[in-house]
């Protein structure tokens, strides 16, 4: 049997802003996020067992970064909780959903995150291979296992 990998894609919505940084992202913008992950594994080869074929079953993988990133992200405001964005929390008529990070919510830092959140519930016999994560139609991060 070979190592397959298999991608899923999400998408979602996101608010955010670079604090401190010198060019117009240190405003509070937008994008629509589309989010690639990539595990590897083997396939299951036990005729009875209903995932008989898969690596990973998509519902799985779906339900872990439904969990884990879309459900928390999708249509929230994050920041950098050092900034001074983060009054904006006090604010619930305004802003409804805020997310304050640890860090400058960059596509490399949300991508680290991603990792964090995702590797510990998958499968056992599942390894996270690749993430993709584009901010813009143009412009993407990337993080693969092998380089980490």
């Amino acid at each position: 049997m070979g190592r397959i990998r298999v991608t899923k894609e999400f998408r979602f919505e996101m608010a955010h802003a670079l604090y401190g940084y010198d060019g117009p992202c240190k405003n509070i913008h937008g994008h629509s996020y589309m989010l690639s992950i990539t595990v590897i594994g083997e396939t299951i080869n036990k005729p009875q067992h209903p995932k008989n074929g898969m690596v990973l079953d998509f519902s799985e993988l779906k339900k872990v970064v439904q969990g884990e990133i879309i459900a928390k992200l999708d249509h929230a405001l994050v920041l950098n909780a050092d900034s001074p964005h983060k009054d904006f929390a006090h604010d619930s008529k305004l802003f409804e959903k805020i997310v304050l990070v640890n860090y400058q919510p960059t596509c490399e830092n949300l991508l680290l995150d991603f990792v964090e959140r995702i590797e510990p519930n998958l499968p056992a016999h599942i390894t996270l291979h690749h993430l993709c994560l584009r901010e813009t139609a143009t412009s993407y991060a990337e993080w693969y296992a092998e380089d980490n």
